[in-house]
């Protein structure tokens, strides 16, 4: 039997990051590829109480299908936490941030439409993207995320793009985070281009030193789609994310998440909203802050001590999972994978993460899977292993 695939899926390319992970399962490998949450977070005990009572109370409706916008009380519990006035009917329940992506895509892309992102970006929005067969577009973009002034030269180029994702808040794969005059001037400008704002905000409560600036949402409601997630503040396993959406592209979107999959994991929404009841992030999540601090603190320290006059630059982020690091002129963080890995530790390369001419020398640190022992050794190792770079150009 012949087989004949849609052309759609030419645009498939194989995910860096599962290739790293691979080779972060080999054994003695010390890994900061993945974009995994600690499992140390995970409240298993209250889920575990959860689950007790949502079989007790609402047993037969938990095992039954639901509703494609989401269970009500979990709709609501969204629009309550979000930091300006949402209507719950315009909350849709979603199989993890990323079908967010893939139904904004199926949504509001055509085959050529133009679609702008940040430089870098989110590798996982780009692959949820490609399948529509846009032209997808890098935006350049420095420490407070992109360039207005890029911005409008990209927006007046060819046809009126499509939509600007945009991820404010301890970037991935960077760690940045937007600005408040950053914001101010991008949600000005996109009103005066009228361009569609899709804001990803997966790690917005995962700050260590102080919030960050209120969402360009909050700002410009009907001008943009929120997407937001409990993966990295209760459980990634639960599969639970949410958009916010303007009321225009409620019904489309409904109607993309019925063809989908009809509706998220109805048990898993009756745990969720059985769990986050009487304020239990506010109790939990502050400890999942003081973790990944404490293990940022440690990859900084280790960076400081082990990358010294190597020629190697990176960020500090000020919440989040990731740190970017940009290695010395003429090095290639793809070759050095192979080399760190030999030495028992592993990252992903940054080149994927562009839409358009990557940057060979950087890549992205995970520092929340890994203790602050592992963090120093993983962290002496890939040093030894851009020391041996460096040593066989020198040669």
């Amino acid at each position: 039997m012949h087989w004949t695939l849609a052309r759609r899926t030419s645009n498939q390319a194989s995910s860096v990051i599962r290739e790293a992970l691979k080779l972060a399962e080999r054994p003695g490998i010390i890994s900061f590829a993945g974009g995994l949450p600690s499992p140390e977070t995970f409240p298993v005990d209250a889920f575990s109480q959860a689950c007790e009572r949502v079989l007790r109370g609402h047993g037969r409706a938990a095992l039954q299908y639901g509703s494609s916008e989401g269970l009500a009380a979990l709709r609501e519990h969204v629009a309550g936490m979000l930091p300006w006035p949402v209507d719950p009917a315009q909350v849709l329940i979603t199989t993890g941030s990323q079908q967010g992506l893939d139904l904004v895509a199926k949504v509001l892309v055509d085959p050529g439409s133009r679609v702008l992102v940040e430089t870098p970006t989110y590798l996982g929005a780009l692959q949820a993207f490609a399948p529509m067969e846009p032209e997808l577009q890098g935006v350049p973009s420095d420490d407070d995320g992109v360039d207005p002034r890029a911005l409008r030269r990209a927006a007046g180029e060819g046809r009126a793009a499509r939509l600007l994702y945009l991820l404010p808040n301890f970037q991935n794969p960077t760690g940045r985070t937007m600005s408040e005059a950053r914001r101010v001037e991008l949600v000005e400008l996109a009103g005066e281009l009228e361009l569609p704002l899709v804001e990803d905000n997966p790690y917005g409560e995962l700050w260590f030193e102080q919030p960050p600036p209120a969402p360009l949402s909050a700002r410009s409601p009907d001008g943009c789609i929120y997407l937001g997630t409990f993966s990295k503040v209760l459980s990634p396993g639960l599969r639970l994310g949410y958009l916010v959406a303007p009321r225009p592209l409620l019904g489309p979107l409904l109607q993309a998440k019925l063809a989908a999959d009809l509706h998220t994991a109805t048990f898993n929404q009756y745990l969720a909203a059985e769990v986050l009841r009487d304020g239990f992030l506010e109790r939990h999540v502050p400890g999942i802050r003081a973790l990944y601090r404490s293990q940022r603190d440690a990859m900084l320290a280790a960076l400081e001590r082990e990358m010294a006059g190597l020629g190697v630059h990176w960020n500090r982020p000020l919440g989040g999972m990731f740190l970017w690091l940009r290695l010395p002129a003429g090095m290639d963080a793809a070759e050095l994978l192979p080399l760190a890995v030999a030495r028992g530790v592993a990252f992903v390369p940054g080149g994927p993460f562009h839409a358009q001419a990557a940057d060979p020398r950087t890549l992205r640190l995970s520092y929340v899977t890994a203790s602050a022992e592992q963090i120093a050794q993983g962290i002496a190792r890939l040093a030894d292993a851009v020391r041996d770079k460096l040593q066989r150009r020198a040669a």
